[in-house]
């Protein structure tokens, strides 16, 4: 086992790699960055030794955490295909989210609460945030790491939970950590005015394999008074969704085929309810769609008789 190296040189590893996360990422976000230097990774993580994979090394164990500081991933549950996600990734989507000084943030499928930790530390002590995790012994890691944030990071409520029935109440931010087919409807009827929803749109990997992972492309929505906004963000790869179904096997096949299609780009609005026209539409899901007009454009959503 490498020994550990003193405080002050992870601190400086931590630095150089929160500065290369946001290079990968593509942003320039200053307390992104810091938030991201300000929070070990090893602290929420089961006991070493780690499984790790990506980045210079590929596929490798180590109990350093000097090995942590790269863009890999760090496997949670091998068995279930769970990681602690690319920190490039976070980086972006979290620079993406926006999160302000007193924001209410919800975290859906926090897994051992790492990216929980850096939206605490962006919320400030004014803000509040809830993670929601399904698993309870990743729930369990996250707790116990999370108690140790500053004074100046949000308070954080652990939740034991299937993230589709969450948030407990109306939030500013939602940041969804499983592949869905689809966004529950608590999400959308839960984000205040201004707030911002992203997650990862996905469909299962098709093939299947020892656990059931899905690949599509990340979602942002924006509440606002017109409507909710949105936007396709790159391609990713995330665990599907455990819990309650979100959208029917019919939804699903024909997400795949938007996702074959292309042109996702002129995705400008989400629209809930049964569409009628379906022309205006890049997708048309179960009870939602996305659509290519802007929120406040003549909707393509029926509209139920009087």
């Amino acid at each position: 086992m490498s020994a550990v190296p003193p405080i002050e040189d992870l601190s400086a590893i931590r630095r150089r790699w929160a500065a290369n996360m946001q290079a990968l990422a593509g942003v320039a976000d200053p307390a992104v960055e810091a938030a991201f230097a300000a929070t070990p990774r090893e602290d929420f993580l089961p006991p070493p030794p780690w499984t790790i994979f990506g980045g210079r090394q590929g596929r490798t164990t180590t109990s350093d955490p000097r090995d942590l500081y790269d863009d890999v991933l760090v496997a949670l549950d091998p068995a279930r295909g769970v990681n602690n996600g690319s920190p490039a990734l976070h980086a972006a989507w979290i620079a993406e989210l926006g999160v302000r000084s007193g924001d209410r943030v919800a975290h859906l499928g926090a897994g051992c609460g790492h990216y929980t930790a850096i939206l605490a530390r962006l919320a400030g002590a004014s803000g509040r945030v809830e993670a929601v995790e399904i698993d309870p012994g990743l729930a369990a890691i996250a707790a116990r790491a999370l108690a140790g944030l500053p004074a100046d990071a949000a308070p954080v409520e652990v939740v034991v939970a299937d993230a589709a029935t969450r948030p407990a109440g109306d939030v500013d931010r939602i940041y969804v950590n499983f592949g869905v087919a689809a966004p529950a409807r608590p999400w959308l009827e839960r984000l205040a005015i201004g707030g911002r929803l992203i997650l990862p749109l996905c469909v299962p990997f098709e093939g299947g394999g020892g656990w059931e992972s899905g690949e599509g492309r990340g979602l942002l929505v924006e509440r606002r008074r017109e409507g909710f906004a949105a936007r396709l963000l790159d391609g990713v790869s995330f665990v599907f969704a455990e819990g309650l179904p979100l959208a029917s096997p019919r939804a699903v096949a024909e997400l795949r085929e938007a996702f074959r299609a292309g042109g996702g780009g002129r995705v400008r609005s989400l629209v809930v309810g049964p569409v009628s026209d379906r022309r205006r539409c890049w997708y048309v899901g179960d009870d939602w769609a996305l659509s290519i007009d802007p929120p406040g454009a003549p909707s393509p959503i029926a509209e139920t008789p009087p």
